[in-house]
């Protein structure tokens, strides 16, 4: 190659950088067949790059002329979609990502929440509105992950009265870790729904069944905790409670084996289809919505959507049982999902990695870190987030670097002098590895209005040292 023309001298003669691959092999065949070097050879490379159609039968510049015909089909990346930023103590990195985010061709929106860091294609915390498409890896590996908040009819003092019931709750209420399962399988409605609409959730069926009720690895987590309610809130019937504190149980959790297996599938196949022209957008390929593969993945999102929601509704059953507690009031949201949503009067894909739902009037939770607190919040619908807010408080440190640094046994002692019980976690999920989160709802204010807060007291997260699955 070196010898007869490098990548370089091609990008000089017009050569897109999708097209190089191509290119190379082409003027490496001309060489060798024809001979050609020098100023023949260039001079034969710029005339494909002007007239590709002249050359889509060439044995030589065949295939280069057909990558180049491809490209006069294909839109161009977006130059004009921006997006505006909460909250400053966000890395390079995440903007960049969000940065190459707005190029692809369908972008119409984009918001970084204040929780943001970076994350597989699209950061965390990452708003992006598309039109007629749906990005996988927008949406994430952790399909419909989400946040259950239930308040329960225990007396205030239950916490430490009934403390070691409230402990075997949590340890016999879910499992933890990668693969985990129930000896025995759970049982929900969502099981019954059709489980064919895909050969990916065919294939799930099983283990979705073995997994339904469980809560994973990384920042996952069931804890019990005290809710003090600032407002009545009127907007949602279920979760009208007067002012004052509540024993309450708060689940973070998704959909599993299943979501990733969803995800996994659909993200192989969007990046197959991508047109060499936006390789450079290979983590964000998309699925036309007008296409057998983005109506699958559509439907494959939100059965895994229901699976997710059931997946709490079990363990906040079983918790509660375990407890002799009833659940009297609650609110949920995913915060790794796409919507179907109306904005600036037209229909938009909203993906939401790490955002959590903030229309005006829309309840949702978004929880702080095993030793700082949650909150419950109303949104505003701000058009500029495209009605959305952080999911929470967002990590400030990488896992690697949080187990260099930290260490659980110490974290245990210091909470446990703060009246905070951790049973299981990891020294990667300990308070020092997140961002403020009184900061992060202070840069939201113009996003949600606070109506409660949760403060955690008994703690289970996953603790054998399996990889993070949120």
């Amino acid at each position: 190659m070196r010898e007869v023309m490098n990548r370089r001298q091609l990008t000089q003669l017009g050569v897109p950088e999708y097209a190089l691959v191509e290119a190379v092999k082409a003027v490496s065949s001309a060489a060798t067949t024809h001979g050609m070097r020098g100023a023949d050879l260039k001079r034969q490379v710029k005339q494909v790059v002007e007239s590709p159609g002249q050359f889509v039968d060439d044995v030589c510049f065949g295939a280069f002329a057909a990558t180049l015909m491809e490209d006069q089909t294909l839109p161009p990346l977006q130059e004009n979609v921006t997006y505006q930023t909460w909250g400053s103590d966000i890395d390079e990195g995440a903007h960049s990502q969000m940065r190459e985010a707005c190029k692809l061709p369908n972008a119409s929106g984009a918001a970084l929440m204040p929780d943001a860091h970076v994350g597989y294609g699209l950061p965390i915390g990452g708003v992006l509105a598309t039109e007629g498409v749906v990005v996988p890896y927008a949406v994430g590996v952790d399909i419909a992950c989400r946040m259950k908040l239930s308040v329960l009819d225990l007396p205030l003092d239950a916490l430490e009265s009934k403390f070691d019931v409230c402990c075997r709750a949590l340890e016999k209420g879910t499992r933890f870790g990668v693969g985990s399962t129930h000896q025995k399988p759970q049982q929900h409605d969502v099981m019954d729904e059709n489980w064919n609409i895909t050969k990916v959730t065919r294939q799930s069926k099983d283990k979705a069944w073995q997994q339904l009720g469980t809560s994973g690895s990384g920042n996952h987590f069931v804890e019990f905790g005290l809710l003090t309610i600032r407002e009545e809130d009127k907007t949602d019937e279920k979760f009208s409670l007067a002012p004052g504190e509540y024993v309450a149980l708060l689940s973070h959790s998704g959909s599993r084996g299943p979501g990733a297996a969803v995800c996994s599938t659909y993200s192989n196949i969007a990046r197959t289809k991508l047109p060499k022209k936006y390789e450079q957008l290979k983590y964000l390929a998309w699925l036309s919505l007008d296409s057998e593969e983005g109506q699958e993945y559509w439907e494959a999102m939100n059965l895994m959507g229901r699976y997710a929601a059931a997946n709490h509704e079990v363990i906040h059953r079983l918790v509660s049982d375990l407890v002799g507690g009833e659940i009297v009031a609650g609110v949920e949201n995913h915060h790794n999902f796409a919507w179907k949503e109306t904005h600036d009067g037209r229909e938009m894909i909203v993906h939401r990695k790490g955002a959590t739902p903030a229309g005006e009037g829309v309840l949702g939770v978004i929880p702080g870190s095993m030793g700082t607190p949650g909150f419950v919040v109303r949104g505003k619908g701000n058009a500029s987030s495209l009605d959305s807010a952080s999911h929470g408080a967002g990590r400030c440190m990488s896992r690697k670097k949080a187990n260099d640094t930290f260490r659980i046994q110490n974290t245990r002692q210091e909470l446990k002098a703060q009246g905070v019980h951790i049973l299981s976690a990891g020294s990667d999920e300990v308070p020092g590895v997140y961002k403020d989160i009184h900061e992060v709802m202070a840069a939201q204010s113009d996003l949600v209005d606070i109506v409660g807060q949760f403060d955690p007291k008994i703690v289970k997260m996953c603790g054998d040292g399996s990889r993070a699955e949120d």
